[in-house]
């Protein structure tokens, strides 16, 4: 009886031992979550009313020299089309004319290489790196020839809302007629897809 009784503490002692064992053992559970989202292509256009419907150069008054005046235009492009394919923007424009009077159809220049920013909310946008070479000069004839690019975004850049902003450099030569009235132009823009 005596060794009933002492393997009957033993079990009760090892039964204790190992339910407090369990108990301090720590609990744990997982579980797999698939998650998922589809993207879907946006669009792809100029935003914000760029190009502005009219630039402004600052007058100029002849002084029997060659003269040159700028002004920038921002063009602000929206890429949320995903992919990554690049874009460009191409100009062209009629000459410059005063009644009978002309600027030479060379007149209008980027003198040097805009860079892109990403516009406000933008943030993480894909700036645009441009293989155009500067300066570049804005075609123009009596009827507007075939536009050239201006500025592009290789493939992978350019992605998501940016804005560019070319200055614009407009020659006057020494021998410009002063006929009274403003020499004007119609420039035309055009965003294409592909670098």
């Amino acid at each position: 009886m005596g060794i009933v009784r002492t393997r009957l503490v033993w079990l009760v002692a090892l039964a204790a031992i190992a339910t407090a064992t369990v108990a301090a053992l720590p609990f744990a559970s997982q579980a797999a979550t698939a998650a998922s989202v589809t993207v879907s292509a946006g669009g792809f256009a100029l935003l914000n009313g760029t190009p502005a419907a009219a630039i402004s150069f600052p007058p100029a008054t002849l002084n029997g020299t060659s003269q040159a005046v700028t002004d920038p235009l921002a063009v602000d492009i929206g890429d949320a089309t995903g992919s990554g394919s690049g874009w460009n923007v191409t100009a062209a424009s009629t000459t410059f004319k005063s009644g009978a009077n002309a600027l030479p159809t060379t007149a209008t220049t980027i003198q040097s290489a805009p860079t892109a920013s990403c516009d406000t909310g933008a943030a993480g946008c894909t700036t645009a790196t441009t293989t155009v070479s500067y300066p570049y000069t804005l075609p123009a004839a009596t009827v507007a020839p075939t536009a050239t690019k201006l500025f592009n975004a290789v493939a992978n850049t350019g992605m998501g809302n940016q804005t560019f902003s070319p200055t614009w450099t407009l020659s006057i030569p020494s021998n410009a007629v002063a006929s009274g009235t403003a020499y004007t132009s119609t420039w035309t823009f055009s965003l294409v897809s592909g670098p």
